[in-house]
């Protein structure tokens, strides 16, 4: 009964700073407020607030909601488990292996690198500097190397 009174008086307040905004010429605003304030009265109106005010009262209901947050646990964990497990033909971790053999070695060359294959490096590689740096730049040049860039 007091959520029902509460829902009605916010209604009014709400239709009341309406009724001002529409006042001062704010016509889409006004009409923005008044829609937003029906929604309380509306929802007393269908019965959902007493719905809800009987299920956060109920404990009954309070131990559905726990039953049906203990299941999504245990989904979400089997589903980790199940992610986590190696082995051969376990969930989805098959398919990728099935995926990886059915692509030809060749395919995964960079297009770039399949004509040098055959020829031998024209450019000698460049020897390592010695800078007072260090090896700041090591792992750029590995990259770059690798690539052959």
């Amino acid at each position: 009964m007091i959520a029902e009174t509460v829902c009605s008086a916010a209604s009014a307040a709400g239709l009341g700073i309406a009724v001002v905004t529409a006042y001062r010429k704010r016509y889409l605003a006004a009409a923005r407020l008044a829609a937003y304030s029906l929604v309380p009265v509306g929802l007393v109106l269908t019965g959902v607030v007493g719905w809800l005010a009987g299920t956060a009262l109920s404990p009954t209901a309070w131990a559905g909601f726990g039953l049906l947050g203990a299941a999504w646990l245990l989904f979400a964990a089997t589903r980790a488990v199940e992610r986590r497990r190696a082995g051969a033909g376990a969930g989805r971790g098959a398919a990728r292996q099935a995926g990886a053999d059915a692509v030809a070695p060749e395919a995964s060359a960079p297009s770039l690198a399949r004509g040098r294959a055959d020829r031998p490096e024209s450019r000698p590689a460049a020897a390592p500097r010695k800078t007072g740096q260090g090896d700041d730049f090591s792992d750029i040049e590995a990259i770059l190397k690798k690539h052959g860039i």
